[in-house]
């Protein structure tokens, strides 16, 4: 697609200076345990993996005269020896792709793809179908507007490993859709290490370039405000006092006005420009130790760092007011159109602590994580919002501040006795986001003025400013118990339970700024956003907040899921080329989502969402060997997808990634899912294979991202469609060449890598004019056809094409050097279905070149590491558009510009 130019920003820039299981244990092989299959360890040091040769292991009979022989081949590879299908990201990966975080890093994986930087797409089914796990427990988000779990929050310093099982296992929580991803926190190494860390970087469109921010506070760049968006006493008393702010029964003018005055004001509006927006830096420590308590060894690992980055967005963002004909054919044309250019800070601080202990046969080991992701936006758009003011242009500036905390800790065991296994793991997690001092204003231009004027009272805006927080728990616990014998052939049965309880309470208060005395005086509708609600203006002009909490669905909600789940399985050695993994799974589980009328108003809209359903999940993998290093596996199962908390609750929110405001949809129900696969692997040197597999699901009940507009509002929600199928291809090929024939000293000790993967699917939703489905709105039951269009259409977020290729040099030697050129493409993907038989939504994202280059050094006789990144060389650019004839709406498009960075590490 040919790179877009957005419209001139030099008029907006003048007006705002004026406005201003896996593995529990990284270094182990486990066992397997309840919700987490388990895999070798991917991080194990490679001298601690035998070679990929035959093994001899001979002694004297049993008579002492003769000596018995056992030959075999033993290929240390995670992927060959798991019983499903499995993709690994180990400790070297994610260091040769040097990508900041595990989103990142994923994206390299075969059939998996990123939105938005942060979501993990398996197959292109969307976020909704992907389970995230820390060492084989549920995780909870630290961004609670989801269950699915942002993954550009873990930076990789602190993830050892990552399996990815595409394949269901009865282990694994029943909420199995494109597949499960569970990352390995770092475990305890043999020898004690101290790391210190330092990047720094940036990219051509932010980094010395024209910005927005504003003061807010001034330990902002720490992600901890000071305390001044702490809400004044008077505030919070009036919010505990369960009645709406406004002028009236419950409060008199006066007290309004007090309340209004005493907001903070100029550090929380005044948006300023900057002419050379900072750079971006990172910093980390992270060290572990062992030692011996009696016949117990110990080992303790932490970690802490912050990670603080900026990005400059400045595009288009047009919305269609329907199709029209124009010049005899069907066209889009844009009702609103607006340029914008917005400067968003965001600062993740994240810490681990972890305490491992062997006792004898015996394991166990305590982690706890601690992340806060702070998101610092300021924004200005200019343009036409024809719904409003026709043809007058519209300047409107936000300011928001977002935060994101996660604190996870887990408690895992793994006890070995004989032939019995009892492994058991318990976890609490506590996400919470806080939102407070979101603010809006729009100044519409008046030619009489022939200036920007918010009166705080004619058509538009004027003056918004909203507070929300969210508080979610998640508590996990599982057991299971594991039993190898030999019935003429040698088997494992394994019986297990696992709980998981999830609450989440959520709470948003809106409000209007409005005069008592009507509209401003003509100056005074002219003045900046923190002298328009100023002290001054407030008691000279009686402005007075104005709450209009749940006039667009619920003001707060409680929500909670509750699983019971009990599970058996069998893994049988049925021959000698023949293993066979099955087993069944119940789970009972009750979700709900209520809004709450906080002001006992009885709004009829209110409708609480209660799915209850008990659920038996079979599945099957049958792995049959070819040969000593090529194996063929067929899978089988039956999983679901339940909706989200966010897609229930009638509640809206800004999602800043997309730049949309969600509402959700209280008539959603569970998805139900039948996935078939099978797959050819070829190992044919350590560390090198070929893999190639098809797979298949039907899916019954699909949630889809669904466009609809509600009065002067645009929105995205989220609608069962009746039906869809998925199937694809994927093929894998990682090869190692040494280079040693080249000759020269240079080569000698060095091998070269190409690893490509590439995936297929095609995805179709099946409509016809018989189905019936719930009204996303009334609940009401509709034809399918007035939300969806009839015919077959591919599933939002869902690409055809993905693919990855990496190519790179690297020395054999003790010292590190490596290179590494990597480039990844997906082609367009649907983001929403289209409202009111308008065209779907559809993303670009294009291709993205990356080069890494890594170098070691000796500094004082120490391990240290230099590291170079330039990423997104070709400049590729983010374009969401809808597109009908020859004509085109910009939904969201904006330049993203190349990323350089530069880290240094040492290690004691």
């Amino acid at each position: 697609m040919a790179k877009f130019t957005p419209l001139s920003f030099a008029a907006l820039l003048m007006v705002s200076s004026a406005l201003v299981s896996p593995a529990a244990f990284a270094q182990e092989a486990p066992a397997p345990q309840a919700d987490a299959p388990a895999a070798p360890a991917a991080d194990a040091p490679a001298e601690d993996v035998p070679a990929e040769d035959d093994i001899e292991i001979s002694g004297p009979g049993a008579g002492g005269n003769s000596e018995i022989v056992v030959r075999g081949v033993f290929i240390p590879n995670v992927i060959k020896s798991t019983p499903e299908v499995v993709s690994v990201l180990s400790e070297a990966d994610i260091a040769r792709t040097a990508d900041g975080d595990i989103a990142g890093s994923l994206q390299r994986v075969t059939g998996l793809s990123v939105v938005g930087g942060r979501f993990v797409f398996v197959r292109g089914l969307g976020e909704r179908y992907s389970l995230a796990l820390m060492n084989g427990s549920p995780l909870t988000s630290p961004d609670p507007l989801r269950r699915t779990v942002p993954l550009d929050i873990f930076p990789t310093s602190v993830i050892a490993s990552t399996t990815i099982q595409k394949s269901y296992s009865v282990d694994y929580p029943g909420e199995f859709g494109g597949g499960a991803i569970n990352l390995t926190t770092k475990s305890v190494p043999r020898d004690p290490f101290f790391k210190i860390e330092f990047s720094t970087g940036g990219d051509t469109i932010t980094t010395g370039e024209v910005g927005y921010t504003y003061f807010g506070s001034s330990t902002d760049f720490t992600g901890f405000d000071n305390g001044a968006r702490t809400l004044p006493r008077n505030l919070r008393n009036a919010f505990a006092s369960g009645n709406p702010i406004t002028a009236g029964a419950n409060f008199t003018a006066a007290q309004v006005r007090d309340l209004t005055a005493s907001l903070a004001n100029a550090n929380t509006s005044l948006i300023q420009r900057n002419n050379n927006i900072p750079v971006n830096f990172s910093g980390q420590l992270s060290g572990a130790t062992n030692f011996l308590v009696g016949d117990v060894n110990i080992g303790i690992v932490g970690a802490a760092g912050i990670n603080n980055t900026w990005r400059t967005r400045g595009g288009v963002q047009q919305i269609s007011q329907g199709i029209v004909p124009q010049n005899g054919v069907d066209a889009l044309l844009p009702d609103i159109n607006f340029n914008y250019l917005t400067t968003e800070n965001r600062i993740v601080v994240n810490g681990l602590f972890g305490v491992t202990a062997d006792v004898g046969e015996h394991k166990f080991k305590w982690t706890n994580v601690f992340i806060r992701d702070t998101v610092k936006d300021a924004s200005i758009r200019e343009g036409i919002d024809a719904r409003i003011t026709d043809t007058r242009l519209i300047n409107r500036s936000r300011t928001t501040w977002f935060e994101r905390q996660l604190i996870n800790t887990q408690f895992v065991g793994e006890m070995k006795f004989d032939d019995f296994r009892l492994n058991f793991r318990g976890s609490y997690a506590n996400s919470q986001r806080e939102a407070p001092y979101e603010r809006t204003f729009d100044y519409t231009f008046s030619a009489a003025a022939n200036d920007f004027v918010n009166d705080l009272q004619s058509a538009g805006e004027g003056a918004r400013i909203a507070f929300s927080d969210l508080d979610d728990n998640v508590y996990g616990a599982n057991v299971d118990l594991a039993y190898e014998t030999d019935i003429g052939v040698p088997i494992t049965f394994t019986a297990g339970y696992a709980y998981y309880k999830n609450d989440r309470t959520s709470i948003r208060r809106d409000f209007r700024f409005l005069s008592g005395q009507g509209p401003l005086p003509f100056a005074v509708s002219q003045q900046r956003p923190d002298f328009l609600l100023s002290d001054f203006n407030v008691y000279t002009f009686d402005v007075r907040l104005f709450e209009t909490s749940g006039s667009n669905g619920a003001a707060a909600y409680d929500a909670g899921l509750e699983v019971h789940a009990g599970y058996l399985q069998f893994e049988a050695e049925l021959a000698d080329s023949l293993r066979l993994q099955a087993g069944v799974r119940y789970e009972d589980g009750d979700q709900f989502v209520m809004p709450l009328d906080l002001f006992g108003l009885g709004s009829a809209n209110l409708v609480p969402t209660n799915i209850k359903k008990d659920d038996w999940l079979p599945a099957a993998t049958l792995t049959w060997n070819l040969a000593e290093n090529m194996q063929l596996r067929f899978a089988a199962s039956k999983t679901i997808a339940r909706p989200q908390f966010r897609e229930l609750a009638p509640q809206q929110y800004l999602d800043l990634e997309f730049d949309r405001t969600f509402f959700g949809n209280p008539f959603l129900k569970n998805s139900r899912l039948i996935n078939l696969e099978s797959r050819f692997e070829w190992y044919f040197e350590r560390d090198q294979r070929l893999t190639a597999a098809i797979f298949y699901k039907d899916i019954k009940d699909p949630i889809e991202n669904l466009g609809f507009r509600q009065g002067d509002n645009f929105f995205t929600t989220f609608a069962n469609a009746p039906k869809a199928t998925l199937y694809g291809a994927e093929i894998e090929l990682v090869k190692f060449f040494d280079l040693i024939d080249l000759g020269g000293t240079f080569f000698e000790a060095r091998r070269m890598l190409i690893a490509a993967n590439y995936t297929y699917t095609n995805s179709d939703v099946k409509v016809t004019a018989q189905d019936m489905i719930a009204d996303p709105l009334s609940g009401a039951m509709v034809a399918a056809s007035t939300i969806f269009r009839t015919g077959g259409f591919a599933l939002t977020g869902q690409s055809d094409h993905i693919a990855n290729i990496q190519f790179g040099m690297e020395s054999t030697g003790e010292r590190l050097s490596q290179q590494t050129i990597l480039l990844s493409w997906n082609s367009n993907r649907v983001t929403n279905r289209g409202p009111a038989g308008q065209p779907d939504f559809v993303e670009y994202t294009g291709p993205r070149l990356d080069f890494v280059w890594r170098e070691g050094f000796k500094l004082f006789n120490r391990t240290g590491e230099l590291k170079f990144e330039a990423r997104n060389l070709l400049s590729t650019d983010y374009v969401e558009f809808q597109q009908l004839n020859r004509s085109l709406i910009l939904n969201n498009a904006y330049e993203i510009g190349r990323g350089f960075q530069i880290s240094a590490s040492l290690q004691f």
